[in-house]
C-alpha cells in the first residue's frame, strides 16, 4: 500500500483515495455530532456559505471555530457538543483545517474524514476499499500540526498491520502544540476535556464518509466494509 501524507498546500493532483485527519477538533467533533444523533453534516466552504446555509435551513445546526458568534448555534468543541441533543438533525460544520482539507478533496473516489476516536474503523474502511495508493490529508498547521500526522500514520499502518499500538502516536498528540494551546486557553471556545476527549482512542464504532449531495460536500457515519 502506497501512503502518502500531506498537507493541503501540496494537494496537487485529484488523489484516489483521502484520508482528511483533523485531531484537534474538527473531526472529534464530527464524530461526537453523530454520536449525539446528527444524520449528516455538511461542510461549509465559509463562515459566510455556513451563515447562508442556516438561514436557508433554520433547524439546521451551524457551529465554527472560535468563540461563539451570531448565526452560530455552538463551537467546534466535543466537551461542548457531547450534552447536545442532535437526533435527526443536520450540522453545518466550518473550521479552520478540517473543513478545508475535505473540500480540496472533493473529487476523489473515497473520501474518508477521521481523527483518534474513529481510527479503527476508518483503518477498517482502508483494508477493504482503499486500493493500492492512499494520501493521507494532515490538515493542521499546514501539514506540520503533529497530532494529525501522528493520527494519519497510526490508521496506516493499523490498516496495513491491526497488531499497530496506539500509545506512541497518542503521546505525540498529547504533546503537540494544537493540545498545548487547547489546555492552556490560547485557543477560543473550548472546553476543558477536549484535549482527552479529542484523545480517546475508537470511542466510536463507525468511519465518516464524505460525498458531494446536491453539490454540497456531506458527512454521514458509515459501519460496514463496502462504502
Amino acid at each position: 500500500m502506497d501512503t502518502r501524507f500531506l498537507g493541503i498546500p501540496e494537494l496537487t493532483e485529484v488523489p484516489s483515495v483521502a484520508v482528511v485527519v483533523d485531531v484537534m477538533r474538527a473531526y472529534t467533533v464530527a464524530a461526537w455530532a453523530f454520536a449525539q444523533g446528527a444524520e449528516k453534516i455538511v461542510l461549509a466552504g465559509s463562515l459566510d456559505e455556513a451563515l447562508a446555509l442556516k438561514a436557508a435551513h433554520p433547524t439546521w445546526v451551524a457551529l465554527k471555530d472560535g468563540p461563539p458568534a451570531p448565526g452560530f448555534d455552538t463551537v467546534n468543541s466535543p466537551g461542548l457538543l457531547r450534552s447536545t441533543d442532535l437526533g435527526g438533525r443536520t450540522v453545518v460544520q466550518k473550521t479552520t483545517a478540517g473543513t478545508v482539507g475535505a473540500l480540496a478533496v472533493k473529487d476523489a473516489s473515497l473520501v474518508l474524514c477521521a481523527s483518534f476516536v474513529v481510527a479503527e474503523a476508518t483503518a477498517e474502511v482502508l483494508r477493504t476499499r482503499g486500493g493500492d495508493s492512499i494520501t493521507f490529508v494532515v490538515t493542521g498547521e499546514d501539514g506540520r500540526a503533529d497530532e494529525d500526522l501522528a493520527c494519519a500514520q497510526y490508521i496506516a499502518r493499523r490498516a496495513a498491520d491491526p497488531r499497530t499500538e496506539a500509545t506512541e502516536y497518542l503521546t505525540r498528540a498529547a504533546d503537540s502544540r494544537a493540545a498545548h494551546e487547547l489546555t492552556e486557553g490560547i485557543r477560543e471556545g473550548v472546553h476543558p476535556d477536549d484535549v482527552s476527549l479529542c484523545l480517546e482512542l475508537d470511542r466510536f464504532p463507525f468511519a465518516m464518509l464524505a460525498t458531494s449531495e446536491e453539490s454540497l460536500m456531506t458527512l454521514r457515519r458509515y459501519e460496514g466494509s463496502t462504502p
